[in-house]
């Protein structure tokens, strides 16, 4: 009895092994890869999106950097305020915006202490221009923009405090 036993166990095994083959079998036959339409529809949809949203970010950029040469200037402004708080005039142009960062030799200036840690540059790489007397105002402190030469239009313009007030 025991071999019939042994040989139904058998059957049983095979059956289950062979049911399982065929149903991983067909379970492979619904398993497929993306077509070369499908992969080529996405990449036309990713490139329409891509040159729709490419020119914001672009026109965006320029105009952070012209909000980050406003900001630099009323920083510069702010610590030229208290230059003249300690000392009852603003830099001369001679001097330039150097004194918040270096003592003028000026003999008047009693009152010296830096006013920036550094100058900074204009989002452009290029230094901050200062007159005193201004034309624009009784200080100017400005940017030749993307130019870097005064005058121009859109991001060649100039950024003065002027501009910000």
């Amino acid at each position: 009895m025991r071999a019939g036993i042994s040989k139904v166990n058998t059957v049983r095994l095979m059956k289950q092994k062979s049911l399982k083959s065929s149903m991983q079998r067909g379970a492979r036959k619904h398993q497929r890869g993306f077509t070369l339409i499908e992969i080529m529809v996405v990449v036309v949809i990713l490139g329409i999106l891509a040159a729709l949203v490419v020119p914001n970010i672009l026109g965006n950029v320029d105009e952070a950097r012209a909000t980050a040469a406003q900001q630099d200037i009323r920083a510069i402004e702010s610590a030229l305020d208290m230059f003249r708080l300690d000392n009852f005039r603003y830099p001369s142009t001679e001097e330039g915006i150097e004194a918040l960062v270096t003592r003028p030799v000026d003999p008047n200036i009693k009152k010296w202490k830096p006013y920036l840690k550094k100058l900074p540059n204009d989002p452009w790489g290029n230094p901050y221009q200062y007159l005193s007397p201004g034309t624009q105002g009784e200080i100017d402190i400005y940017s030749f923009g993307a130019d870097g030469q005064p005058g121009g239009e859109g991001v060649n313009a100039d950024v003065g405090n002027w501009s910000s007030n």
